[in-house]
């Protein structure tokens, strides 16, 4: 049986806690998600996530993490504000410096709507069943 067939299957006994699955993503949080999903498809976008984070606080000043990466500043802001515009990341300036924290809310969006019918079953014993 597929992973697919074994997904389908618990959607119709009520296990399965994944949107996808349970049913079709409306219009409007299909968008919402597409756009946070293609922010995320740059590799640069989700180390720049990924530092701010992780970053102690919560929160990252753009003059922390510019130097993780060889790019120009105008570049890292740019990145940044596609990150916010997708709301995955906020923001507040404080003097002239830039302050970034990730939304959890974005976070918890992306991962629930990816989660698995049985987020303890591994790949083997979905296979095996």
């Amino acid at each position: 049986m597929s992973k697919q067939s074994l997904a389908l299957t618990a959607a119709t006994d009520g296990e399965c806690c994944s949107p996808l699955i349970r049913e079709p993503l409306t219009p409007d949080w299909a968008g919402d998600l597409a756009r946070m999903f293609k922010a995320l498809g740059d590799p640069v976008r989700l180390r720049l996530l990924s530092l701010v984070a992780s970053h102690a606080g919560g929160e990252a000043c753009v003059c922390d993490i510019s130097d993780s990466f060889d790019l120009s500043q105008p570049t890292i802001s740019h990145h940044l504000k596609v990150l916010r515009e997708a709301g995955l990341l906020d923001c507040e300036r404080r003097g002239t410096w830039v302050y970034y924290w990730v939304i959890p809310t974005a976070l918890q969006q992306l991962s629930s709507v990816l989660a698995a019918a049985d987020p303890t079953a591994d790949d083997a014993a979905l296979v095996t069943a």
